[in-house]
């Protein structure tokens, strides 16, 4: 799990640089990070029908380590994107928009599965990580998603409709957000 805290660190200095080097656009809001607990990689590695050994967790799962950048606005979300795909330490392996094209549930976020170097006793290992972008809107929907559905298990077909249409919601907020900024440069 060490080298999966130090990938996190990684990811959290380049985000730092990126924001001291662009602070006039105010790109980013907040950065939060998280960890994934063995009996959290374990359960979804059941799940997932795979091999419970180190050849397959290394392989198969990609977001032990993560971090989520959270911006203000809708185009940030691809300008961080576009730093991030620059940046001569990170490999992007994957990338997913679930904000071009939400999930049936209504989730949007981009999400980036990465590599990162990290130094060890043993010299340099690149480690996965996964990269979510989003905007505050799209965080603050999703926290109570996961909120009302992962950690309740009666959550009905109507709560689940009343999710996507929330979501439609936040969506056009997030939207009017940019316009109005883009009124007031």
């Amino acid at each position: 799990m060490t080298i999966y805290s130090l990938s996190i660190e990684e990811l959290k200095n380049i985000v730092k640089d990126m924001e001291v080097k662009y602070q006039n656009i105010n790109l980013i809001d907040h950065v939060k990070s998280r960890l994934k607990s063995p009996k959290s990689i374990i359960k979804k590695m059941k799940k997932k029908k795979y091999n419970l050994n180190y050849k397959e967790l290394i392989e198969k799962i990609n977001d032990i380590a993560g971090i989520r950048i959270i911006c203000p606005f809708q185009e940030n979300v691809y300008i961080v994107r576009e730093l991030l795909m620059q940046n001569p330490k990170i490999q992007v392996i994957e990338e997913k928009d679930y904000i071009q094209k939400p999930k049936k549930s209504g989730y949007a976020s981009l999400h980036l599965i990465v590599e990162v170097p990290v130094e060890t006793d043993m010299g340099k290992v690149y480690v996965k990580a996964e990269i979510q972008i989003r905007t505050m809107a799209m965080d603050f929907w999703a926290s109570l998603e996961h909120e009302l559905k992962y950690k309740n298990s009666n959550v009905t077909k109507q709560t689940s409709k009343k999710l996507l249409k929330a979501a439609k919601v936040m969506k056009k907020l997030d939207y009017e957000m940019s316009v109005l900024a883009n009124e007031t440069r």
